[in-house]
């Protein structure tokens, strides 16, 4: 039986879209990017959107509010969609609030609307590795790499996450 699943959207890189009036990559505050793939796939998902920041402008209050939404939500598998520069010190947080709940941290480093794959396959891969979860905790799955939080790290050297 598939475990209901809540999805944290919190903005970063997977969200944001080319602003053509200034030229600027931006924020979409809508999760149009969530919702378009929420309506392929077969499943009810939720969606919660909050902060809406590029991971470097976060800030502790941020990151309590993240955890304030995931300590009342009702749901015990969440996927927080969140920005790649700080996902590894947002994950620290979440893991030392010791929640009784399976946790994925997933995002992307190419925006959606400018390339939709990898996004998308973050997304995916983080869907499919919290069904298959069988013990609480906090997790990162990008780039194909799905494990516990602490052995998955961004290489900026590589432009890409490894274990």
């Amino acid at each position: 039986m598939m475990n209901k699943i809540l999805i944290i959207n919190t903005g970063g890189t997977f969200n944001k879209s080319y602003n053509t009036k200034n030229g600027m990559l931006e924020i979409d505050k809508n999760a149009t990017a969530l919702k378009a793939l929420a309506k392929k796939w077969l499943c009810a998902l939720e969606i919660v959107n909050i902060i809406d920041k590029d991971s470097l402008e976060m800030t502790n209050q941020d990151r309590l509010e993240l955890l304030g939404t995931i300590s009342q939500a009702k749901h015990k598998h969440i996927i927080v969609v969140h920005g790649t520069d700080t996902m590894d010190v947002t994950a620290t947080y979440l893991n030392e609030a010791e929640l009784d709940k399976c946790i994925v941290l997933t995002g992307a480093m190419m925006p959606y609307s400018i390339d939709p794959v990898e996004a998308t396959a973050n997304l995916a891969s983080a869907f499919g590795y919290l069904q298959a979860l069988n013990k609480n905790g906090v997790y990162i799955s990008m780039n194909g790499r799905l494990d516990i939080y602490s052995k998955v790290k961004k290489d900026r050297t590589k432009g890409y996450f490894t274990l």
